[in-house]
């Protein structure tokens, strides 16, 4: 059901525009109640920007399947298919790029995203901390390279939506990732 309203939200906001697309417009549309809306949904914000809990979880799955003697740096990259392959999918491509405009014009919607980043950031950090070995809890280079790596997502991200998708999202990544990727 999440999904559901998700793709319909995004269908909704696309055409209409967020600020213009009420709760009323998205329950109307989806045939459901405001109840059953706030069941699955805090608010708007959450619904445009519940995106990244869904990846935290498949980023945290992909770097766990990566070989662990495979460098950190490659296993980030590697989990990050998970987010290639949504701006890269053909079905969602015109809806993703329309999505992500709308969050990155919206500032509450851009200080959400960060928000929500920051968090995947933490998870990402616990998961690269747990296969560099033990490190004493002061040891900031975990959250160091999360940091860094979503950084790059984030700036191929931001070339991707202001070029109107004419590179592909995996190309600007590995460019991204490629200009500091550590020794």
């Amino acid at each position: 059901m999440r999904t559901e309203l998700a793709m319909l939200a995004q269908d909704l906001f696309a055409v209409k525009g967020y600020e213009q697309t009420t709760i009323d417009d998205l329950v109307a549309a989806a045939g459901i109640s405001r109840r059953t809306f706030f069941r699955y949904f805090t608010s708007k914000e959450d619904l445009m920007l519940g995106k990244y809990d869904a990846w935290s979880q498949m980023l945290a799955e992909a770097f766990a399947a990566r070989p662990v003697d495979e460098p950190i740096w490659e296993s980030l990259r590697r989990a990050f298919d998970v987010v290639v392959e949504h701006f890269e999918d053909a079905t969602l491509a015109e809806r993703a790029l329309a999505i992500e405009k709308i969050i990155h014009d919206n500032p509450a919607l851009s200080a959400g995203e960060l928000e929500r980043i920051s968090r995947v950031q933490d998870d990402l950090a616990e998961l690269v901390g747990v296969r560099m070995g033990p490190l004493a809890a002061t040891d900031p280079r975990p959250t160091v390279i999360a940091g860094a790596a979503l950084t790059c997502v984030i700036a191929a991200k931001d070339v991707w939506i202001t070029t109107d998708s004419s590179r592909p999202f995996g190309k600007l990544l590995d460019e991204a990732m490629g200009a500091i990727k550590p020794v």
